[in-house]
């Protein structure tokens, strides 16, 4: 790995190495800010034209610099999207390092490792690169030792029930991220240029049932996307979930303001995204849109020519390759990248496509949690093109929402159907457990027999075909499943053939073997659940 010095530098205003005609001081090497918050869906910013989000932080970075209308998280989960981030690699390519609540080897280098490497001071606030286990113990010597975000910045913290706490819900965590960020700027010696990752924990559940009542908002604003149904209840739910989003985006307001005022704004690259889709049914851990496709907004008022929309699709794994060449860092040390850099589009004045060799994103998943029997996740592999959804459902068998009857883990006992109660309520985490608890998925659950809902109900737990094919355009939702239809047989070809060929590029073991099952071999971490044996198994 080598280093980069103050006399190798990057001008990315003209691409080409700073000179020293007359003595001229070389360009400084930009700043990186790296924002990601926490289950939002790529509609859900006022910049895209929401109606009841309030986004000023994410709209400042997006109208000043360059909005991405097809980003793609590498997974519709968290810690296999932020690991596909890092390292620049498909999360079926990092093992362990790549799943859900499993552990983070030392194999799987992140990026930020070769910034503070090459002088960039780094840190983080909030949620890193998780959840994953890190090394506990000497004994865990695979293992890294922290996160692959980089070093931690949590120290300034909210007080719970304090009369100064201005925090707009309860659901909404204690760290305060602007102080943080503040304090880690502080820290730095002078001139030295900075990498910081700034995770909200927002919008991630649980949230404060009807905190939008004493926030400003209104029922009718919203708009509830096609796959739930339009009930106050889904709205008062989606309600909630703006107010994190707010939230997250007030810190992202404060650290504009604060990197202006003390200069530095102009020499900052700033990127604002989410890990994933929004934690609601059919959303979240499932590679559709709302599951995948996030917000993604770049802004480097020094070097790249903003007030531009670009239609190219970019996925998580093109990140890291691109913010190594944004701080002039070569990938050694890192595990083979399979990304792209995208500074291309960076640098271009147009919008639109820009890149037209750049046609295809990918995604996919395994385990999200603990929801079948013996464990076992719910497989899914995806690819975009500018215009269709492709997504195979490798074990369709399995319920794609996590089982729907649970056992109770000490007794043996079993759960009724669906979590449901003899007084009609459903219980929490005891069905559907893929799907993070809510009043959107209690409301379908309790109401799945009613003829209005129970569609609702089918789109978001019932089992799926292994294969799905979706025109995004006309089907944002994801509602007409276009396999086998005579007009669509071309594209569906086309699709097939570029995910096939992508898997076997990265070697997918799903695809390749030779295990095509270790990805539930993985320990994992986190709480397991027990479930009765499903007839498939038998």
């Amino acid at each position: 790995m080598r280093s980069v010095t103050g006399a190798v530098l990057i001008s990315l205003s003209s691409g080409v190495l700073a000179g020293t005609k007359e003595k001229k001081e070389p360009d400084k090497r930009p700043n990186i800010l790296f924002v990601i918050n926490d289950d939002q869906s790529y509609a859900h910013t006022s910049f895209a034209g929401s109606r009841f989000v309030s986004t000023p932080g994410f709209d400042r970075v997006a109208s000043d610099g360059i909005y991405f209308t097809n980003c793609y998280g590498g997974s519709p989960g968290s810690a296999p999207s932020r690991s596909s981030l890092v390292t620049g690699r498909h999360h079926w390519q990092n093992k362990q390092s790549g799943q859900h609540a499993s552990s983070w080897m030392k194999e799987h280098v992140p990026f930020v490792d070769l910034l503070e490497a090459s002088g960039y001071y780094t840190g983080f606030t909030g949620k890193g690169v998780d959840p994953f286990q890190y090394a506990r113990s000497d004994e865990d010597s695979l293992w890294r030792k922290g996160n692959a975000a980089g070093h931690p910045f949590n120290k300034h913290r909210y007080q719970k029930n304090s009369p100064s706490d201005p925090r707009t819900a309860k659901g909404i965590g204690l760290i305060n991220y602007y102080e943080n960020f503040r304090s880690f700027l502080q820290q730095r010696k002078e001139g030295q240029p900075f990498y910081f990752w700034y995770g909200a924990t927002e919008p991630h559940r649980v949230y404060e049932k009807g905190s939008w009542k004493r926030n400003g908002k209104k029922l009718e604003q919203v708009d509830v996307p096609g796959f739930l149904p339009d009930t106050e209840e889904v709205r008062g739910d989606m309600l909630d979930y703006a107010v994190e989003i707010e939230w997250a985006d007030s810190h992202l307001a404060k650290m504009l303001e604060y990197l202006d005022s003390i200069g530095e704004l102009n020499n900052t690259i700033v990127i604002v995204t989410a890990d994933n889709g929004m934690p609601f049914p059919r959303a979240k851990a499932n590679c559709f849109e709302y599951g995948a496709h996030v917000p993604l907004a770049v802004s480097y008022p020094k070097g790249f020519p903003g007030k531009r929309r670009v239609d190219d699709p970019i996925g998580f794994v093109d990140i890291a390759p691109t913010i190594l060449e944004m701080a002039g860092v070569k990938s050694d040390g890192m595990l083979p990248i399979s990304g792209r850099s995208f500074m291309n589009i960076l640098r271009s004045e147009k919008e639109g496509i820009v890149d037209k060799t750049k046609k295809y994103v990918y995604m996919g998943r395994e385990r999200h949690s603990s929801s079948r029997w013996r464990n076992l996740g719910y497989p899914q592999r995806a690819v975009r093109n500018q215009d269709y959804l492709l997504i195979w459902n490798v074990r369709p068998e399995r319920w794609p929402a996590g089982a729907p009857q649970m056992m109770n883990k000490d007794t043996g006992e079993l759960y009724p159907m669906y979590g449901i109660g003899e007084d009609g309520t459903f219980h929490s985490d005891r069905a559907f457990t893929d799907v993070d608890d809510a009043p959107s998925k209690t409301f379908l659950i309790e109401h799945y027999k009613d003829p209005a809902i129970q569609p609702y109900f089918e789109l978001a737990f019932g089992k799926r075909p292994e294969f799905e094919l979706y025109h995004i355009g006309n089907d944002p939702f994801c509602l007409y499943n276009l396999i086998g239809k005579k007009d669509y047989a071309a594209i569906e070809k086309e699709l097939r053939q570029a995910l096939v060929n992508e898997l076997k590029r990265s070697e997918d073991p799903r695809t390749v073997g030779p295990d095509k099952e270790i990805f539930d071999s993985y320990i994992r971490y986190s709480p397991v659940r027990e479930f009765p044996k499903p007839d498939w198994a038998e």
